[in-house]
């Protein structure tokens, strides 16, 4: 009997083990102007959108306001993916037509965003109203 528990403890620690790691990257797929899609070992697709990946981007931006403290990107309804360059065997890198391009979005970041999507995506728009901000681009005078 305590041989049976011993194994099933070792069987359990595994798979704790084997969750705890994150889920490889299987398929990218880049849709420009409006999208990437990925999809991951543990069966899960996404479709992250432009203007998703962009105010998500993992990089300091200059386009971004701090108002009360909180860093909000916003205008950015309409941005296109204009290219990418795989960085190492770990990550992308996105050049939208906004001319950014410094954020590296790696394939356990894009797991992240899609696994977050709809969280980060309704917290994303109550931080614009509450902030008097708008997805859309601001009209040029």
């Amino acid at each position: 009997m305590a041989m049976g528990a011993a194994v099933r403890r070792m069987h359990a620690a595994a798979a704790a083990a084997a969750a705890a790691q994150p889920p490889r990257l299987t398929k990218l797929a880049l849709h420009p102007p409006r999208s990437v899609e990925v999809e991951f070992t543990d069966g899960s697709s996404f479709h992250l959108s432009a203007e998703f990946l962009r105010v998500h981007s993992p990089a300091a931006d200059s386009k971004i306001i701090s108002v009360s403290g909180e860093k909000v990107i916003f205008g950015r309804r309409y941005v296109g993916i204009m290219s990418a360059e795989l960085v190492g065997n770990y990550g992308i890198r996105i050049l939208f037509d906004d001319l950014h391009k410094t954020g590296i979005f790696t394939w356990d970041y894009l797991h992240h965003l899609g696994s977050k999507k709809f969280s980060l995506t309704r917290n994303y728009i109550r931080t614009l109203r509450k902030h008097g901000l708008s997805r859309d681009p601001q009209r040029r005078k």
